[in-house]
């Protein structure tokens, strides 16, 4: 039996048994920890992006993540980073959430300390913990949070913006022809 019948048999034996290829998992959300946040700003210095914070026992964090997903999907070039307020323990449970609103390959992070408050204060000093939080970071680095429930219309029109004027950023200024 040659190698092509042998792979043929292989692939038809696993069909007809039913038993299942392993699906591409979701990697586990990194540690957040003191430096992490000056971490996830500096890898985008000049370019625009939402931070989102959420949670497994969050209420209106699954929303939140459905719109995060829908304009990621609507806009591939969107840069979404997702810090989940849980603990490494939920590192499961974050990446099956993930994985059910299709934010697979969105950068992800978990709280990693026991002093959340340590962690909370280098995100925002002013942010006590309210989810679902976010923020908006234009290309030179200033951010607006929102906290709550967003607005599909308000986020989309910050996404065109922000794009927008990356795109005319890249192209330069154009050049002037001679007569």
């Amino acid at each position: 039996m040659n190698r092509s019948t042998l792979l043929a048999l292989c692939v038809a034996s696993i069909l007809t048994c039913g038993i299942s290829l392993p699906a591409q998992a979701t990697p586990p959300a990194k540690p957040f920890v003191a430096g992490s946040m000056q971490q996830i700003v500096d890898a985008r210095k000049g370019k625009p992006f939402i931070l989102s914070l959420w949670s497994l026992d969050c209420v209106y964090c699954p929303a939140e993540l459905k719109l995060l997903s829908q304009l990621k999907t609507k806009y591939p070039k969107l840069d979404i980073v997702l810090i989940a307020t849980d603990t490494p323990e939920q590192n499961a449970a974050i990446a099956a959430t993930l994985d059910k609103h299709r934010l697979r390959h969105a950068e992800s992070w978990v709280f990693a300390d026991d002093f959340t408050e340590r962690l909370r204060y280098e995100v925002d000093r002013t942010w006590h913990g309210e989810l679902p939080r976010a923020y908006f970071y234009d290309k030179s680095g200033l951010a607006a949070a929102v906290s709550g429930q967003l607005k599909a219309g308000e986020v989309e029109r910050w996404v065109r913006q922000q794009l927008d004027a990356r795109r005319t950023s890249n192209q330069g200024t154009p050049e002037k022809s001679s007569p």
